[in-house]
């Protein structure tokens, strides 16, 4: 691969102006699909085979025309100090508010709070509820925009009115403000990483050419593909990040290589021969990371993760080749490692990478006058953790440990009006409701009884009415009501406590467990439906595909790094340590937005129970992030012991080349992740909040840490592949062995020996 790579690099180089045009060609053809393709909503939300969704699919064949799953809103009106909503004046507002929702071109019903019994009994809150044919999430911005008006129109009069329902949810707006800090930051990064406004630039420029042609091409398909803003968030999310890290490992080693003596041209072909080889490897496991996604079975987080992939696909192939490129446009504004502003070009290092023994670990880099420099923060650190192994490693353990234990007090659910802020008219209209007629009341479950298999249709629904009423944390049971055939009714229970409180999931579970004995009985079949029981289902859906995912996503990506490090161990290590950083994230997580600490510093104004999504979805790209710099940092230790070095020598080294661009993309990576925190949607939050500080625990704990005290620990052992696997395996010449010239073989001859040896 790395020969492969290496002619593709220098290819890039001479041909740099076919190269450029091409990407520009396709950005340009993305961007006007993108601008000429048809508005779409937000995808659909379904949960294919469980009993939610399979009440709703029943619910849309026996009552036709009703929209089972419909959005649905809430306009809740609160009468003025010492009035009732039943006096004449406020009553005449709120039956003027109905007369008008009902006009509108997706509404299918509105109630009248004052012949549905919807006023509170002390008489001071009442609401009115707007039936839609559409889904909330796939509602058109007029309905939204009538919805929100009303309740305007109502407030004017001195009501107190407030406006709430899934009808109003909107695509999840990304928080452009913090991710534009969030790219400042990575370019000071950069310009303090790479010694140039240039060199700078170019991973800037190619991450945001890669996420144009992303997120348009995801934009021209949304409507094709029911892809909604979410989809388009996280691609934008993780594209940047990814892309400007693979294109900084890259123009990093172009100016090492540079700095080893060797013009340009050759200087990017080895550039995108070796560091290019762990770019494509690194985007691999992101890939089936996100990939992976599809494991889990709900179409919402499939096209997510694709289309993410998508992305990361499109970064690999820029950072190969437009970097190489744009390299060849900058010509002698990217200057070699160590080279000062204004120097003449001469070369200014030794060949570090070809020194060997201890004398190597206390040796810098050679400056212009010939002086040995001061070893670096990344040479003194390596040095202190070789020193010191077991007492890294202990401390390291155990302090990402400590920071897991909340992740086992972790709750699950899905975020709804009640975790918003308390600015938000839907929080005031969900505490409002609350008031009036208690916290279930935000969170009805519908029920469902299935008696075409029934003698008695009706007798089976008073069975499992009356069975309700009995059970604890009851407030309401509405009477069943029948669809024209009379072989299906619908009964709306109103909960004693909140949506996602963990009694309402107990109720839920209670109502299915007696729905079987109902069965029994009757042979009438009982199913929980609504917003609440779909969001039960859902987690219990994600926690069930949790193993096998992880099962599929690990077991895939520890082949793919036995075959990069030829080593049985050295992957062992990195998916354990995923599994140690990603637990230390989710238990910061629970920390922060279930248990409130520190919440207040990145505006969590209210706790509650953890995104479903959020363990799956950490685990699938935090384990391909955390591959990343596993690659990155480990094959070049890889590659200095295979020429010759010994094993604690070859972790020095592999810091001294790689510690301080691993540091610089995972500073880059939590800023632009960390953008997202000030997203005003909670789920873009606790994703951007969750990443930023997985990517910190893995890159500075895990693999500057733990990694180096390991592979220490273990010494040549931690290089061990038994020979049969070794001659089965691909050789994928990560190492760049293939790209050695005569006076490379001259000078690295004893490391081909050694690295038989170790074949051996």
């Amino acid at each position: 691969m790395a020969t492969f790579l290496y002619k593709l690099g220098r290819l890039a180089f001479r041909r740099r102006h076919f190269v450029a045009l091409i990407w520009v060609a396709l950005l340009t053809l993305a961007g006007v699909g993108a601008a000429s393709a048809p508005a779409a909503g937000t995808t659909s939300f379904s949960i294919p085979g469980v009993e939610a969704q399979k009440a709703f699919d029943l619910l849309e064949q026996r009552f036709p025309g009703a929209s089972a799953d419909g959005g649905t809103g809430r306009i809740v009106f609160k009468a003025p100090e010492g009035q009732k909503m039943t006096d004449a004046a406020n009553k005449a507002t709120v039956e003027k508010t109905v007369k008008t929702l009902g006009d509108g071109s997706e509404v299918v019903s509105v109630t009248d709070p004052f012949t549905t019994n919807a006023v509170s009994k002390d008489g001071t809150v009442a609401y009115t509820s707007v039936k839609y044919a559409a889904p909330g999430m796939e509602l058109k911005d007029s309905t939204r925009d009538a919805l929100e008006t009303a309740g305007d129109e109502a407030r004017a009069t001195g009501l107190t009115v407030d406006v709430g329902g899934d009808a109003l949810q909107a695509g999840a707006e990304p928080g452009a403000i913090g991710e534009v800090i969030g790219l400042a930051i990575a370019a000071v990064v950069l310009v303090i990483t790479l010694g140039s406004l240039v060199a700078a630039g170019l991973p800037l420029l190619t991450a945001i050419i890669g996420v144009g042609i992303g997120v348009s091409t995801i934009t021209a398909l949304a409507k094709a593909l029911d892809l909604g803003d979410t989809t388009s968030t996280l691609a934008l999310m993780i594209g940047l990040a990814v892309g400007i890290d693979y294109a900084l490992f890259i123009v990093s080693r172009y100016r090492s290589e540079l700095a080893e003596g060797r013009d340009r041209e050759e200087a990017v072909g080895r550039a995108t021969g070796t560091a290019g080889s762990a770019v494509v490897f690194a985007g691999l496991t992101v890939v089936i990371a996100l990939a992976g996604l599809a494991v889990v079975d709900v179409p919402m987080l499939t096209k997510m993760g694709l289309a993410a992939a998508g992305t990361v696909v499109v970064s690999v192939l820029i950072a190969l080749t437009m970097i190489p490129a744009l390299l060849g446009y900058a010509g002698k504004k990217v200057k070699a490692t160590g080279e000062k502003r204004g120097s003449t070009g001469a070369k200014t290092g030794a060949k570090t990478g070809e020194q060997t023994g201890a004398k190597a670990g206390e040796q810098g880099r050679q400056g212009n006058a010939g002086k040995p420099g001061k070893p670096g923060l990344g040479v003194r650190w390596a040095s202190f953790v070789i020193r010191r192994p077991a007492a890294v490693l202990l401390l390291g353990v155990v302090g990402l440990g400590a920071i897991a234990v909340p992740a086992s007090q972790l709750e699950l659910g899905l975020p709804d009006d009640g975790s918003q802020p308390t600015s938000t008219t839907q929080r005031r209209a969900y505490d409002l409701l609350s008031e009036g007629f208690g916290p279930g009341f935000n969170g009805p479950l519908m029920i469902v009884v299935d008696a075409k298999d029934s003698d008695d249709p009706k007798a089976a629904a008073t069975t499992v009415t009356d069975g309700i009423k009995d059970l604890d944390d009851v407030a309401t049971v509405t009477p069943a009501m029948f669809n024209k055939a009379g072989d299906t009714a619908t009964i709306t229970v109103i909960p004693g406590s909140k949506p996602s409180s963990t009694q309402t999931e107990d109720l839920v579970h209670v109502i299915r467990d007696q729905g079987a004995d109902v069965r029994a009985d009757t042979g009438a079949q009982v199913l929980v439906t609504g917003t609440t029981a779909m969001n039960i289902d859902f987690s219990q859906k994600l926690n069930d595909a949790l193993i096998p995912y992880l099962g599929l996503v690990v077991g895939l990506a520890f082949l793919l790094l036995i075959v990069v490090f030829r080593s049985i161990l050295v992957p062992l290590k990195a998916a354990l340590g995923f599994l140690l950083s990603v637990l230390a994230a989710l238990g910061a997580v629970v920390a922060v937005f279930q248990w409130g600490w520190l919440g207040g510093l990145i505006g969590v104004e209210e706790t509650g129970p953890i995104m479903s999504m959020m363990p799956i979805f950490m685990v699938g790209v935090v384990f391909g992030l955390a591959m990343d710099y596993e690659v990155f940092l480990v094959t070049r230790m890889r590659e200095a012991y295979v020429h010759g070095e010994s094993p604690s020598q070859a972790i020095v080294t592999g810091f001294r080349h790689s510690a301080k661009v691993v540091a610089a993309a995972a500073i880059i990576m939590m800023a632009v992740f960390g953008g997202f925190i000030s997203s005003t949607e909670s789920m873009i939050k606790m994703i951007g909040f969750g990443l930023a500080i997985a990517v910190f625990f893995d890159a500075f704990i895990v693999r500057m840490a733990i990694v180096p005290a390991v592979l220490a620990l273990l010494g040549k052992k931690a290089w061990w592949l038994p020979k049969w696997l070794d001659r089965a395996l691909p050789n994928v010449d990560v190492e760049g062995e293939g790209l050695k010239t005569g006076a490379d073989a001259a000078s690295s001859r004893d490391g081909d020996e050694d690295r038989e040896l170790v074949r051996a």
